[in-house]
């Protein structure tokens, strides 16, 4: 799998995973690739951070990169905050409850400790871990 840096024509950057360069050119010809922000077609390939130096290469800037990366973070940051139940250090506690059936399911966002985390984990509940930066305004 290849690893391309794209983006749609608002500017919107997120990356796709193809079998090669003909896969992706097949499949933007398809309107099989899609921007996650905003649901644009119109999808080109942009300089990755990612370079190969070599004779008759140059180093590309990973500015763009830095960039798309904060904006796929505070998109995933926005969107677990309006979808997610803050249920702070009660996590494992609710967590395991919905597991049970003893509460609703629903989706929760908190925090635990590391045995909490264990406890989880031998009781079967899925979770998955994702930090949660602040950013400035």
């Amino acid at each position: 799998m290849i690893i391309y840096d794209l983006a749609c024509q608002d500017g919107h950057k997120f990356e796709g995973w193809f079998k090669d360069r003909a896969s992706f050119e097949e499949q933007k010809k398809k309107r099989l690739i899609i921007c996650p922000a905003c649901g644009s077609y119109d999808i080109d390939m942009i300089p990755s951070s990612v370079s190969i130096v070599g004779k008759g290469t140059q180093e590309i800037d990973t500015k763009h990169h830095s960039e798309s990366s904060f904006i796929s973070l505070k998109m995933l940051n926005d969107f677990i905050d309006k979808n997610f139940d803050n249920v702070g250090d009660r996590f494992a506690e609710v967590a395991l409850k919905m597991h049970k059936g003893e509460e609703q399911k629903r989706n929760i966002k908190g925090v635990t400790t590391k045995a909490e985390e264990e406890t989880l984990k031998e009781e079967g509940v899925q979770f998955i871990k994702v930090p949660s930066p602040k950013f400035n305004s």
